[in-house]
C-alpha cells in the first residue's frame, strides 16, 4: 500500500518548496561568502590585465604568447612593487604628515560646523555614533582591518596569476554547467564581458594617470603640503567613481586651509579645473567605446554593493557594474529580447 505516497499537485508543491529553500539557502550562502566572490571578481580583472600586457607584448615585440604571459606577470607585480615603494619610501613622510594633521583638521572641521545649527547636529551625531568606543577596540579595529587589507591583496594578486594562466579552462568550466543549447549564447556574452572590462580598466587606468598627475601638479603649484602624495591619493581615488575623488578631495582642502587662503583658494581652482575638463573633455574621449551607464545609476548602485559588502565591495563596484550591465545587455536586451545591438570590438 502507498497511502502516503503524495500525488502530483502534492508532489509539485513539495518540489516548489524545496526549490524556494534551495534559492534561499544559496543567497545566504552567497551573501556570508560575498567578500570573497568580490575578490574573484578583482582577480578577474587583474588576470584582464595582465593579458592586456600579454597581447601587446606578442603583437609589438614578437614574445612567445606563453613567454608574454609570463613578462606581463612580472610587469604588473613590478607596477605593485614600485606602487608599494611610492607609498613608503618616496611619499611615506608626505603620508604620515596627513595622517597625523587629519585629527586637528577635522577637529577645526567640527568647529566651524558647530557655527550653525544644522552643522551642529551633524557634529553631535557623529560623536554620538562614537561616544563610548575605547581606544584599545579603536587600534584592534584598524589592526584587524590592516591585516585583512594584506591577506585580500596577496589572495587577489594569487588568484589574478592563476586565471591569467589558464583563462579558457575557467570559461569552459563555466559552460559545461549550463545547457548545451545555451552554452553559445552565455560563451558569446562571457566573450563581451571581457572586452568591455578590459575597455574600462584601459580606461580608467588613463583617468588615473591624468587625475593623478594633474592635481599633484596644481596643488604644487598653488603651494599645499605634501603635492605629490595627495596627487597619488586622487589618482587612486579615480579607481571609485565619484565618492573616490570626493573622499580624496578633503584632505587637500583640510591641508590647503590649514596653510592660508591663497593655497585654499588655489586647490579649489585645481580640484575645479580638473574635474571639469576631466568629466566633460577627457572621458568622453576615453571611455567612448565603454558601455554606457547613468551616472545615477552608478552612484546609488556603488553605495549599496559598499553598505553590503563594506570597503572590498565599493572599491570594485563601478567594475561589477559594469559586469552587470553588460551580461545583461547581452544575455537579455539581444539573446532574450531579440535587440539587434552592436557587440563591443
Amino acid at each position: 500500500m502507498k497511502r502516503l505516497t503524495p500525488d502530483a499537485d502534492d508532489a509539485r508543491f513539495i518540489r516548489r518548496v524545496f526549490l524556494v529553500i534551495l534559492i534561499g539557502a544559496l543567497t545566504i550562502a552567497l551573501y556570508r561568502v560575498g567578500t570573497l566572490l568580490i575578490l574573484a571578481f578583482g582577480s578577474v580583472l587583474g588576470a584582464i590585465t595582465i593579458h592586456a600586457i600579454a597581447e601587446r607584448l606578442h603583437r609589438h615585440l614578437r614574445v612567445p604568447a606563453r613567454h608574454a604571459i609570463g613578462l606581463a606577470m612580472l610587469a604588473a607585480l613590478a607596477a605593485t612593487g614600485f606602487l608599494i615603494w611610492l607609498l613608503t619610501a618616496q611619499f611615506g613622510a608626505q603620508i604620515n604628515a596627513l595622517i597625523v594633521e587629519t585629527p586637528q583638521l577635522l577637529t577645526r572641521l567640527a568647529a566651524w560646523m558647530s557655527q550653525s545649527a544644522v552643522g551642529a547636529k551633524i557634529v553631535e551625531a557623529v560623536q554620538t555614533g562614537y561616544a563610548g568606543a575605547q581606544a584599545t577596540q579603536d587600534l584592534g579595529q584598524i589592526a584587524r582591518g590592516g591585516t585583512d587589507a594584506v591577506l585580500n591583496t596577496i589572495l587577489l594578486i594569487v588568484g589574478a596569476m592563476f586565471f591569467a594562466i589558464e583563462p579558457q579552462r575557467y570559461r569552459d568550466g563555466l559552460l559545461l554547467l549550463l545547457p548545451r543549447g545555451k552554452r553559445g549564447a552565455f560563451g558569446d556574452a562571457f566573450d563581451d564581458l571581457g572586452r568591455n572590462l578590459r575597455l574600462w580598466l584601459r580606461a580608467q587606468i588613463i583617468l588615473m594617470l591624468l587625475m593623478g598627475t594633474s592635481i599633484g601638479i596644481g596643488l604644487w603649484l598653488s603651494g599645499v603640503p605634501s603635492a605629490a602624495a595627495l596627487g597619488l591619493l586622487a589618482g587612486m581615488s579615480e579607481f571609485i567613481p565619484y565618492i573616490g575623488p570626493t573622499v580624496a578631495m578633503l584632505p587637500a582642502l583640510g591641508l590647503a586651509a590649514n596653510t592660508g587662503t591663497g593655497p585654499l583658494i588655489g586647490a579649489i581652482v585645481t580640484y575645479a579645473i580638473v574635474r571639469i575638463v576631466q568629466d566633460l573633455i577627457v572621458t568622453p574621449i576615453i571611455q567612448n567605446r565603454v558601455i554606457a551607464i547613468p551616472p545615477a545609476i552608478t552612484l546609488f548602485a556603488m553605495v549599496g554593493i559598499g553598505y553590503i559588502f563594506g570597503l572590498t565591495g565599493l572599491v570594485f563596484a563601478a567594475p561589477l557594474l559594469v559586469a552587470i550591465f553588460a551580461l545583461t545587455h547581452s544575455l537579455y536586451v539581444r539573446e532574450t529580447l531579440g535587440e539587434n545591438t552592436d557587440r563591443v570590438d
